[in-house]
């Protein structure tokens, strides 16, 4: 399919449209298209669905998806035209505005973006089935008309300018006269994206929820305006002023002190994002969306030309995790408050890949596609979602044939097996930057590749998620063996990304990692049935496991407890929360010394009266928390008044959780620390997976100190799940419903804490 792609021979938007007619009665009616960048879809003057941003991003050397509508209910008898407009998006990036560069303390990329075409392309074909059992199809070519858009600029940073002037009204209905339109232009091979063709699977970007914005005032000559909540959103409103007026809108996560939006990441750049509308007609109300990409934040400046107005400014929040399998309420106002902000985070961040965040970087770094999974999954369907950034991983896997530039222009070769720290990645930065390390790669990101696979296996039950990323798995730890120094440890990642103290811990972190991916790749070859493999990967994983507790596990001197040092100190006994948690949870203690790490655990925890980890530890520290007794610690960190903590943020006026612990940080809406979530289910729920897809779990909820009625509902694969807890002077009222197919055990140690008689109710 899709032999042909159409072009206006142009790097900025076009429409596309053509006549056919229907003269039988129809059957079906499906068309398949491909848009690259972005594209929408029409018949009949109708936009076929309610997706944005179609396809997904992806690297388009490697892999285009195209999207499937059934249409059956759009065409008539008789005359029909069908279109689309294509945008820019990845495929041909624009610059116009703000636009991501990295910073100045890292070195010079000679690797800079790269266009994937010459031209904006199409490809559609159309397929109508009549009832006659004949079948016809229409495919784009160059009997299409096209036409230059009226977004005359749009990048994949939020910046858009719409000339009205360009506006072809009623472009899509059979009426419209397109004669003055060219005819397309077919794409010649050189100019026919690389990539391998296959259907979007995943969900595709839809609109969450439309915020109205309030006029908060005139500052500095702009209008500002608050929609109430941060988020990855598209922009629609009506505007009026004589034929070329300019309407600017500036977008932004917070506001200056002095009321002006301000668009300054913190230590970083300035995200000068505008979407600009210029008038078409004289005095006449015109309606303005965003098309094909989307702006970031909670707050907008609207400046205006003399003479000009705007009015029903709106907001449509945009995701791809539209579909909610969890929920969670209670009595503390504080916890509902802090799951809210980290679910609308993840919102913001999901659109057909996971970006770090959706005002500076938009990259897909892999590492909370791991790190967050368990408390993604509890919270929405992310099954279509994770194989897709599965498939992204397994395109960006290098071979022994890729090469960067160095700064001097020769050839660096990452090797075969690696797996780069963003899937796609449309900038490799592949140069490690002093004294902070490899940003590339980095096996907490890489270990997605096989960590992200487990969570997906653990909570979804599926095999062939397995049997679809085993050989990616085998071939990152080969490469991970090929970075082992010769003390046996990896020392080139980024440790504790984002620990509040910047105690790193990086050899502690990332051979910690070397054994878990070792560990689980030996547990998928057992479920696949390669005895050998699982023999050598155990073998591998217990080298690992020995040399770790051979270099660092040690007895403190002071406190008499074996805890975990951290192997950068080598002159003192220097631990951390996470050089405890990681061994603890990957079961890299021996069972002899098991006790005293939990105590370490709990010593570092007690001494700091904090969550003093970063994104890569936090996971593990609050999960081994849990497992361990130490959920009082737990609840009281959340809900601390100071960072580190959630609901400081909350206190600072956040709707979406911020990049690092800490007030006004770089980024306003960062999902990378939102792993308190997998707690409230697991840890408060106590709803605990003891086999994959949920079908064994344990039941064990737990009673923070200021919650007193509670209730949790996940729908798992295996179905719904519900813990309803209520403490009352008498007692504790404790009612679960559970799948009939699903084996469960409802372990009552938790609530006992609370000295009062427990009423199970089944």
């Amino acid at each position: 399919m899709f032999d042909k792609w159409i072009t206006n021979k142009t790097a900025a938007p076009f429409y596309a449209r053509k006549k056919f007619a229907v003269t039988k009665e129809i059957k079906k009616a499906e068309a398949k298209v491909c848009g690259l960048g972005q594209f929408n879809f029409y018949i009949n003057g109708q936009k076929v669905s309610e997706h944005e941003l179609d396809p997904a991003w992806t690297d388009y050397n490697k892999l285009v998806q195209y999207v499937v509508f059934d249409v059956t209910d759009l065409i008539t008898s008789g005359e029909n035209v069908i279109g689309a407009e294509v945008g820019n998006g990845w495929y041909i990036k624009m610059d116009e505005h703000y636009t991501f560069t990295f910073p100045p303390f890292m070195p010079p990329n000679p690797n800079p973006y790269k266009p994937f075409g010459k031209y904006l392309v199409l490809a559609l074909e159309l397929v109508i089935m009549y009832t006659d059992n004949t079948e016809e199809v229409l495919i784009a070519d160059e009997t299409f008309k096209v036409k230059e858009h009226p977004v005359v600029m749009t990048n994949v940073y939020g910046s858009e300018t719409i000339d009205g002037r360009k506006t072809q009204k009623d472009w899509s209905v059979v009426t419209f006269n397109d004669a003055s339109w060219k005819n397309a232009s077919l794409a010649i091979p050189e100019d026919i994206p690389k990539g391998k063709l296959e259907v979007q699977f995943q969900p595709p970007v839809k609109v969450l929820c439309t915020y109205n914005g309030t006029l908060l005032g005139n500052v500095n000559g702009k209008d500002i305006y608050d929609f109430g909540q941060n988020m990855s959103g598209i922009l629609e409103f009506e505007a009026k002023g004589k034929t070329g007026d300019e309407i600017r809108i500036y977008p932004a996560e917070k506001l200056s002190e002095d009321g002006s939006v301000d668009q300054m990441a913190k230590g970083w750049v300035n995200v000068n994002s505008c979407i600009t509308y210029i008038i078409g007609e004289d005095d006449i109300w015109e309606k303005c969306r965003m098309t094909f990409t989307y702006f970031a934040g909670r707050y907008i400046a609207v400046e205006y030309m003399e003479g000009s107005l705007i009015k029903n400014i709106v907001a449509h929040s945009i995701s791809s995790a539209y579909k909610t399998d969890g929920s969670f309420c209670c009595d503390d106002k504080r916890y509902e408050e802090i799951y809210s902000m980290i679910e609308r985070t993840v919102e913001a961040n999901m659109l057909g890949v996971h970006t770090d965040c959706p005002t500076i970087e938009r990259f897909a770094w892999q590492e909370p596609n791991h790190l967050m999974a368990p408390s993604i999954f509890y919270m929405k369907d992310g099954k279509k979602l994770w194989e897709k950034f599965l498939l992204d991983i397994r395109m960006g896997q290098h071979t022994d044939d890729d090469w960067f530039y160095n700064m001097d222009g020769g050839k660096v070769y990452p090797g075969d097996g690696l797996v780069p720290s963003q899937c796609p990645c449309y900038i490799p930065n592949v140069l490690p930057v002093p004294s902070l390390g490899d940003f590339y790669d980095i096996i907490a990101w890489g270990s997605t590749s096989i960590l992200g696979t487990y969570w997906h296996y653990m909570f979804y039950g599926d095999v062939k998620i397995i049997e679809d990323n085993y050989d990616m798995g085998i071939r990152y730890l080969q490469h991970l063996k090929t970075r082992v120094n010769d003390k046996g440890f990896i020392n080139y990642g980024l440790g504790d990304w984002g620990n509040p103290q910047n105690h790193l811990a990086r050899e502690n972190i990332e051979t910690a990692f070397l054994y878990a991916d070792s560990k689980i790749l030996a547990k998928f070859a057992n479920i696949l049935g390669k005895t050998e493999d699982e023999k050598s990967l155990m073998a591998y994983a217990e080298k690992v496991k020995n040399n770790y507790n051979k270099r660092l596990l040690i007895k403190h001197p002071d406190k008499g407890f074996w805890c975990y040092k951290v192997y950068d100190h080598p002159d003192e006994i220097f631990l951390t929360q996470a050089s405890q948690a990681l061994p603890l949870f990957w079961g890299m203690v021996p069972e002899d010394k098991e006790t005293d790490i939990v105590n370490a655990l709990r010593f570092t925890l007690e001494s700091e009266g904090a969550f003093i980890c970063g994104e890569v530890g936090l996971p593990y520290v609050i999960q081994t928390a849990r497992k361990y007794g130490m959920n009082k610690l737990v609840s009281s960190f959340i809900l601390k008044e100071e960072h580190p903590s959630y609901y400081a943020f909350i206190l600072d006026g956040e709707t979406t959780l911020g990049e690092y612990w800490e007030s006004n940080p770089r980024s306003h809406c960062h999902d990378m620390m939102g792993h308190i979530i997998e707690w409230y289910y697991n840890g408060i729920a106590g709803i605990i997976p003891e086999e994959p897809g949920f079908k064994k779990i344990t039941i064990r909820p737990y009673l923070p100190e200021t919650i007193h009625e509670f209730s949790c509902s996940y729908a798992s694969i295996s179905g719904v799940i519900k813990v309803y807890v209520k403490e009352m002077e008498d007692g504790i009222i404790l009612k679960t419903e559970t799948p009939e197919n699903v084996k469960c055990e409802t372990n009552i140690s938790n609530l006992l804490e609370r000295g009062k008689k427990i009423r199970i109710l089944i």
